[in-house]
């Protein structure tokens, strides 16, 4: 009988409702002779709701209705040695032969009578076979290497072993023209368990897959969203057991408010927003066009004060500043009040003498191809768990954002080919110098809130203090992405930065004299001015 389940959508407020209806109460059945249409679930819950203890007692519940099975539980990881010796002997062969179709590859499990049979419906053994190739299919597209790749094996003899532990004796006990099993997964998942559940979801079975903290481990198997839905919950809490018994109701009436007004204030979007609400964002910069004496003007606003600030559940878009003045304004008191108002700012740190970057030497090329995803781009997960990686110190929220920015900067570099280089040379230069950021600028982008105060970079370059370089220009592309605010003063006018990085992804604004020996001037105290009488009395001398 040929399977033509529809997808349900649901979301946060009655995923789990829907879940234990039998398809036969679903919208969209239909039986006839030859076919069956049903309405399933297949969603990715994500977070909680205000009541952590509800949320809880909703999981438990489900779990007690018949059909349902909780799979992140009960995971059964045993094999009789017949089967695991049939199917070291396939996956031997798989590796003499690199090149044996996927098609031909499951003909050879049939052979070996490693998937099961159906014999009352046929058309549900070719599903199993067909989907069986998708899924191998899928890993294939993933992973450079495919059946050779390392993770490969684990995940061939996983999928073999739980269709045998679970997905055989669900078939067994279900009558699937009624009804199918109900597969919740909570909790974290390694390859071999998401791409089972991806098995299970082509077969046409209902999936949920819980994670209270918001983690979607799911998201590489199902990128665009085209098996299953994403249900979120309004707020998320620590991962913890899955409760096997009961909870005990917990939540009062006022806690439930005050968690549903914080929301509700501190919400994506919202005027209001807390200190380090976006501590977990990643922070992406919308660089800002102005006028000089902008510039000042919006230095030292926040950044959720800016115009295009902006956030949504995975991003925070941050209007910086990174702008060139050249020259000096005939009014030189205004020229250094200006700019020692910049330097007066919460995290702004002064850089007049250069080069300031160190430029690394390093041959970093094994580090960036083992850190690229299957899209060609840079990773920031594999980036930040790989044994090269320097700041693993910072908290989690500002490594990812640093990851993160450092593969955008490399998927777009902004920076100018010298001396004939290729793109590819200039990802993996702008890479090399990114995994080394100095000590004083972690700190900037570690305490920077990303809705308030933006750190500041103030160079003064004046050419008598050495020369910026192209590590420099590197650096400053990568501050520019995370969102920081920076300000390049040349008082002779001359290029520096252009040398490296196109005029049309920074300001440029040219004052009034062009000056070749301008020291840099430091910013004088204020003393206070008491007059001779106001002196004398305080003194008490009249």
């Amino acid at each position: 009988m040929i399977r033509k389940p529809v997808l349900t959508v649901v979301d946060y407020t009655n995923w789990a409702s829907e879940l234990v209806k039998p398809i036969t109460s679903r919208v969209d059945y239909q039986l006839d002779e030859d076919s069956i249409q049903y309405s399933r679930i297949a969603a990715r819950v994500l977070g909680t709701g205000f009541d952590e203890t509800e949320y809880l007692i909703s999981l438990h519940e489900v779990s007690q209705v018949p059909g349902v099975h909780l799979l992140s539980e009960t995971l059964d990881k045993t094999m009789p040695s017949q089967r695991f010796q049939s199917i070291q002997r396939i996956y031997d062969l798989i590796q003499e032969q690199p090149k044996l179709s996927i098609n031909r590859f499951v003909a050879f499990l049939e052979g070996e009578q490693l998937l099961p049979k159906y014999g009352t419906d046929p058309d549900f053994n070719r599903l199993v076979r067909a989907a069986l190739i998708d899924v191998f299919k899928l890993f294939q597209a993933n992973h450079v290497g495919a059946f050779n790749h390392p993770e490969f094996r684990r995940v061939f003899l996983d999928l073999i072993k739980w269709t045998w532990n679970h997905l055989d004796p669900w078939i067994k006990e279900t009558s699937i023209t009624e009804n199918i099993p109900h597969i919740v997964w909570y909790g974290d998942m390694n390859k071999s368990q998401a791409y089972f559940l991806y098995y299970l979801l082509l077969l046409g079975l209902d999936v949920v897959i819980l994670h209270p903290e918001g983690k979607d481990d799911f998201k590489e198997i199902d990128p665009e969203n085209k098996w299953t839905v994403i249900a979120s919950y309004p707020t998320t809490m620590t991962l913890q057991p899955f409760p096997l018994e009961e909870p005990q109701r917990q939540g009062t009436v006022a806690y439930r408010a005050s968690k549903e007004i914080d929301h509700v204030l501190h919400h994506e979007g919202s005027a209001y927003i807390k200190p380090w609400q976006f501590r977990n964002h990643l922070p992406v910069t919308v660089t800002l066009k102005t006028t000089y004496d902008e510039i000042f003007l919006l230095a030292k606003e926040k950044a959720f004060i800016r115009p295009n600030f902006s956030s949504n559940s995975e991003e925070v878009k941050i209007p910086s500043l990174f702008t060139k003045v050249s020259g000096v304004s005939s009014n030189r008191k205004d020229y250094w009040d200006k700019m020692h108002k910049l330097l007066s700012y919460p995290n702004s740190i002064l850089v007049k003498s250069f080069p300031h970057m160190k430029e690394s030497k390093a041959n970093n090329q094994y580090h960036y191809q083992h850190s690229l995803g299957k899209d060609g781009r840079l990773d920031p997960e594999k980036m930040m768990k790989s044994n090269w990686w320097q700041y693993h110190h910072l908290h989690d929220g500002a490594q990812r954002g640093i990851a993160a920015a450092i593969s955008r900067m490399c998927a777009n570099p902004r920076m100018k080919a010298q001396h004939g280089e290729s793109e590819e040379q200039i990802r993996l230069y702008l890479f090399t110098q990114a995994i080394i950021i100095p000590e004083e600028l972690l700190n900037s982008m570690q305490t920077f809130d990303y809705s308030q105060d933006i750190p500041k970079i103030i160079l003064f370059n004046n050419e008598l203090n050495g020369i910026l370089s192209k590590a420099d220009a590197a650096l400053l592309l990568l501050l520019n992405e995370f969102g920081l605010d920076i300000v390049l003063y040349n008082p002779p006018g001359h290029n520096d930065v252009e040398v490296y990085i196109d005029k049309d992804y920074f300001d440029h604004h040219l004052l009034d004299d062009m000056v070749f020996d301008l020291s840099f001037q430091e910013r004088k105290k204020d003393i206070p001015i008491v007059s001779g009488f106001l002196n004398r009395f305080f003194s008490g001398k009249d």
